[in-house]
């Protein structure tokens, strides 16, 4: 049986339970560029609820209430202002089940209020996973780095992907 999402904003509550999920992310490796954990307080601040982040929802299981997944929009330096730039994390046992996509329809809406033009994803080259969600999504191509040392000293390029709001886009 399918599970069941509700996807809202984040809450100052989620916060802990975010944190714990991401960790998992990074412990398992192999997906995000981020490689050192988050407690509550750095979580919420970096991605959830701090001044460079546009928005933050989250993926909900009606069922149990536990947080599946949070999708985050934020600000970058290196980005013009009217870009955001999206991380999607969902539970490693989370996969596959409609999480990044569900969050991504509530991040598109909040998105086109903002005003933003492009949505940027920027992915590691070896995240195979990440790289199909985000062509799936209708993100497309817009270049790809030098590799970048893991701390493992492992290099690894990132690709960066765009989503222009102006574009109709078909899924």
């Amino acid at each position: 049986m399918p599970m069941a999402l509700s996807i809202r904003d984040v809450q100052p509550g989620d916060a802990g339970e975010l944190a714990a999920l991401l960790n998992a992310i990074i412990a398992r490796g192999g997906t995000t560029a981020l490689e050192e954990p988050f407690d509550a307080a750095s979580l919420d601040a970096a991605y959830l609820t701090g001044p460079d982040v546009h928005c933050c929802v989250v993926a909900v299981d009606t069922a149990t209430d536990r947080l599946e997944g949070f999708q985050t929009l934020g600000r970058r330096a290196d980005l013009p202002a009217e870009v955001g730039d999206i991380g999607t994390f969902a539970r490693v046992d989370g996969t596959q089940r409609g999480i990044g996509t569900a969050l991504f329809a509530a991040t598109l809406v909040r998105a086109r209020r903002l005003g933003l033009a492009r949505i940027n994803a920027t992915i590691r080259a070896d995240n195979d996973g990440g790289l199909a969600f985000y062509d799936k999504l209708g993100f497309t191509p817009d270049g790809i780095s030098a590799p970048l040392p893991l701390r493992d000293g492992t290099p690894v390029a990132r690709i960066s992907k765009s989503f222009d709001l102006a574009v109709r886009h078909e899924r």
